[in-house]
């Protein structure tokens, strides 16, 4: 059962000294999955009994292994060591379809979630899923970049937008979208943190400079400055003129 959006922010308020929370306008770019992997049809399992691969002829051998190059999933080992077997005998093609194709996939999948453990804003869910899958088989690998990853980033990803949640100065449009984030898909998590929550915090953040110049005892100078951040429009704009330029006039 999915965690409720109460238990959600009450575990982010102890989480979110761990976490690092990225979006386009406050942090470093989040990228949810920066690595996108595709799936791949693994080779078949070398056994003692014949393979279709042995009554293959040479140039059909030639022509799966370059289907599988042809595959944008296909990273360097697997080119690496597809582009060797074309250049061999049909027994080193063979070789390479029944064994060579599954230990080269699996040396570019853990190249992959590697990549994924390295950035700085992987989450805890996903830094554990990744971690265990490096331990684990090739096939613990492969499961992990083709779902494992996007279920721990969803994971991530609904901490992240409760603890946005349980800020104190989140205004309304933030409430409602990071609300309505939650409720949806790991794709309306992700959507939200990499752009809504920017357009959300724009909205409030207009409401919040008009609240300033609507108010009688506004000086002249903070006026101006906050009619100057209107006009620039940006997020970035009017979120500094909130954070610092207002408190500077």
């Amino acid at each position: 059962m999915r965690p409720t959006r109460t238990a959600l922010v009450l575990a982010a308020s102890a989480l979110a000294p761990a976490l690092l929370m990225a979006t386009p306008s406050f942090a470093a770019d989040t990228a949810a999955p920066a690595v996108t992997t595709a799936t791949a049809t693994a080779a078949p399992q070398a056994s003692d009994d014949q393979s279709p691969y042995d009554r293959m002829s040479e140039e059909e051998l030639r022509a799966e292994i370059e289907r599988i190059l042809d595959r944008p999933e296909s990273g360097k080992a697997v080119h690496r060591e597809g582009t060797k077997a074309l250049e061999g005998t049909a027994d080193d093609m063979r070789a390479f379809l029944k064994n060579g194709y599954r230990g080269a996939q699996w040396e570019d999948d853990r190249v992959a979630i590697a990549t994924i453990l390295g950035k700085p804003d992987s989450g805890v869910a996903v830094r554990e899923a990744a971690a265990k899958a490096l331990d684990g088989t090739a096939e613990d690998a492969r499961a992990f970049l083709e779902t494992g990853y996007r279920n721990a980033q969803w994971e991530d990803d609904r901490v992240a937008i409760a603890t946005i949640l349980g800020k104190p100065d989140s205004g309304v449009a933030v409430r409602e979208a990071a609300a309505k984030a939650l409720d949806g898909t790991a794709e309306d998590a992700r959507a939200f943190l990499e752009t809504g929550y920017r357009n959300a915090q724009w909205e409030d953040d207009r409401v919040a400079i008009a609240t300033i110049l609507g108010k009688p005892d506004t000086s002249d100078a903070l006026r101006a400055a906050a009619n100057r951040a209107l006009d620039d429009g940006s997020p970035e704009a009017l979120r500094y003129f909130l954070e610092v330029g207002q408190y500077q006039v």
